[in-house]
């Protein structure tokens, strides 16, 4: 049953949904509809700004970076496009200064490398959307695969799949392997499991959706699955939204570790938030929305008004903010980390 549906699953998966709805119904209360903008904006990087060494094209969109810092080296992984035929995304990874991104001295055009490219049927349809940790001198990426179970789903809705890999110093491709829920009964795939972050040691925080309805989770991994009877729901969207799932990686902070959500508003803006997990990945705090976008640069391009994921990094007291803007291109966005602690409401 690894990897494949379990229909054996579907009446308790059925009683977690009960379970959830009744969760979310208590939990809707937690955020205000406000929006206190407080991150500065620090550059943009567009797809003219690139060049590759390694495939012979030039990306027409270059956005939703996972990111991470290794010394004072910003190690940046963005999903990058070609074309618009079939929209099938890349994860690229290029490196820049992090004083030189705060002194306006990132030279131009930048090398980037593409390291992830669609090989698999899970990915057929794109490698999205990274998350990036740097541990134990190696890079680990959680990443939306869109794909396929087997060949016969093509032309059929797509699933989400959860992806996991390891790179080494020089990006050498060490492990990969397509996350499962696991339970007593066997392993199944969700329709979407995606916006994933890693907390402590075997804890992800992650997006399933469940029905109809896109919330946020905690669960412990063991091995390359996820333990169903682990699972929790933490972060719901609130009347005025339409789904939230978790941004970027979980940063480490004096109280706890800091990560950012978005949700989708029923007028379809992206707008982000800061909330506060322990290492268990317990929700402790949120603030209300404290990144949306605004000029034509944000709110105009291939998906209008989103700022979306995927990179956080704390540096010099400073939160920095790597996201993509619109569907094509990158910002880069820095707060105060006092400021946002003052924000963040404590979840009770």
């Amino acid at each position: 049953m690894k990897g494949r549906d379990a229909p054996s699953l579907m009446g308790e998966w059925g009683m977690a949904e009960e379970i959830l709805r009744k969760l979310l119904f208590h939990k809707r209360s937690l955020r205000k509809d406000e929006t206190i903008d407080i991150f500065r904006r620090v550059t943009y990087f567009f797809p003219k700004d690139f060049v590759l060494t390694n495939y012979p094209r030039q990306p027409v969109a270059v956005f939703n970076p996972g990111a991470v810092l290794v010394g004072k080296s910003l190690h940046v992984f963005p999903r990058v496009i070609f074309d618009y035929y079939k929209y099938v995304s890349s994860i690229g990874h290029f490196v820049v200064d992090i004083d030189d991104l705060f002194n306006g001295k990132v030279k131009k055009p930048i090398e980037m490398e593409i390291v992830f490219w669609p090989r698999d049927i899970q990915e057929f349809l794109g490698c999205e959307d990274p998350r990036v940790f740097f541990r134990d001198s190696r890079f680990e990426i959680l990443y939306t695969a869109k794909g396929y179970k087997d060949w016969s789903q093509e032309g059929k809705p797509h699933t989400d799949f959860l992806a996991y890999a390891v790179l080494d110093e020089d990006l050498n491709l060490l492990e990969k392997k397509y996350v499962s829920i696991k339970s007593t009964l066997g392993d199944f795939i969700p329709v979407s499991m995606k916006d994933s972050s890693f907390v402590e040691s075997n804890v992800i925080l992650t997006r399933i959706t469940v029905g109809d309805t896109k919330v946020c989770w905690r669960g412990r991994m063991e091995g390359d699955s996820i333990d169903l009877y682990s699972l929790d729901p933490v972060f719901f969207p609130e009347k005025w939204e339409t789904k939230v799932g978790w941004s970027t990686n979980a940063v480490r902070v004096k109280r706890g570790y800091l990560i950012g959500w978005h949700a989708v508003l029923k007028d379809l803006t992206y707008k982000n938030g800061l909330a506060l997990v322990d290492g268990r990945g317990k929700l402790l705090g949120t603030t209300n929305y404290v990144l949306s976008p605004k000029g034509v640069i944000e709110e105009y391009g291939d998906r209008i008004r989103v700022i979306f994921g995927c990179g956080l990094v704390v540096y010099e007291g400073k939160v920095i903010w790597i996201g993509g803007v619109s569907d094509w291109a990158i910002g880069v966005f820095e707060a105060d980390e006092g400021e946002i602690m003052n924000l963040m409401k404590e979840a009770t």
